[in-house]
């Protein structure tokens, strides 16, 4: 995997709206000075992409904007990152103008640029993983620099900073508190502590001992799902298959895949839909174990750990649940095609290469 170089002081940072418009909404604007602030904070200057801040509409309407600001970001040597602005549900629509387009495709491999964010984002993610270039299913601006709190939600500030060092191994630990979804977001809700609980649980093994390793890939549960099925637009498998973007089976051998749910919150007869399908398509055959993110408020946490072990019952596959990476708070990274250890006895999960290249 091609990787960029981690973040210094002083560097530019991209924000680009390749899902939903959402940041540029007048009722966002007490998030976006939030994550200005915070970015200035950490020593990094936000850049607005061109089309970021178009809102909802217009960049529903207008998916080429979408793909042109990651291209601008890209061609852009002075900027050293992109953090998405938060996810959606039909980023595979900007397919077609990025992998279309090989002076596009030239200037990702040859200028490699951290790239960072969840939920939707899994459509970037596949993308940059078929181009062989690390991406990070990680934070985001909304959901995380533009945090209400006082600060960013302390494990998620970490895991934030992890951009600025170059660590190897990194162990990724459980965190010892967990939050709920907020419900408001709006000016009121400034300053407003979210709703914390102590974490019982921890990682649990669902099953295995001892240790396996393997390449990570992954992404939003939901988003996989649709990758393949196209159930939510028919269009978007056709798409992925054009493009080739989603890993046929023998590529997924020896991987450690994750995985984890959205804000829908998907009931156990829908879950257990999209697990069969990852069934249907061959890949617990062939990968080493599985990743689980914790459950959104733990919403069918026990549900989904039942679903889980009994649709890979037959291949005996290792299982770490209750994760912190994804839509529940707070959040991690998780870095694509890198090799992590899962430590089964010891509930441990080892990235054992550095996040960045060191020459960079």
């Amino acid at each position: 995997m091609i990787k960029p170089r981690k973040f210094k002081k002083g560097d530019k940072v991209a924000i680009v709206s390749l899902s939903s418009g959402t940041l540029g909404n007048p009722s966002c604007q007490h998030q976006l000075e939030l994550g200005i602030k915070r970015l200035k904070s950490f020593g990094l200057e936000p850049v607005f992409m061109p089309n970021a801040l178009k809102g909802i509409d217009y960049l529903y309407k207008h998916p080429k904007a979408r793909a042109q600001d990651l291209k601008t970001a890209f061609y852009d040597d002075s900027i050293s990152g992109i953090i998405c602005a938060i996810g959606g549900d039909d980023t595979y629509r900007l397919l077609p103008f990025l992998m279309e387009d090989q002076e596009f495709v030239n200037q990702v491999k040859s200028h490699p640029k951290i790239f960072t964010g969840f939920s939707d984002t899994t459509n970037n993610h596949f993308m940059f993983y078929s181009l062989g270039i690390t991406s990070y299913y990680g934070p985001n601006y909304l959901s995380d620099l533009a945090e209400l709190e006082e600060d960013m939600l302390p494990y998620t500030k970490n895991a934030f900073l992890s951009f600025f060092t170059n660590s190897n191994p990194v162990e990724i630990k459980s965190s010892p508190i967990w939050y709920d979804e907020r419900k408001d977001f709006s000016l009121n809700a400034l300053g407003t502590n979210r709703i914390a609980h102590p974490e019982i649980n921890g990682y649990e093994v669902l099953r295995g001992e001892g240790i396996v390793s393997g390449k990570l890939l992954g992404g939003c549960l939901e988003s996989i799902f649709d990758m393949l099925t196209g159930t939510r637009y028919s269009e978007e498998k056709v798409i992925y298959e054009k493009y080739q973007i989603f890993p046929p089976k023998e590529n997924w051998k020896d991987k450690i895949l994750f995985i984890e749910t959205s804000e829908e919150r998907p009931a156990p007869t829908e879950y257990k839909k999209m697990i069969n399908v990852l069934k249907k398509h061959g890949i617990f055959e062939v990968i080493n174990g599985i990743i689980v993110g914790k459950p959104q408020n733990e919403i069918y946490y026990k549900e989904y750990k039942k679903i889980l072990l009994d649709s890979t019952e037959e291949y005996k596959l290792p299982i770490i649940y209750n994760v912190n990476f994804g839509h529940a708070y707070p959040r991690t990274v998780i870095p694509y095609g890198l090799e992590a250890k899962l430590d089964l006895s010891q509930k441990r999960i080892t990235i054992l290469e550095s996040l960045f290249d060191s020459f960079l």
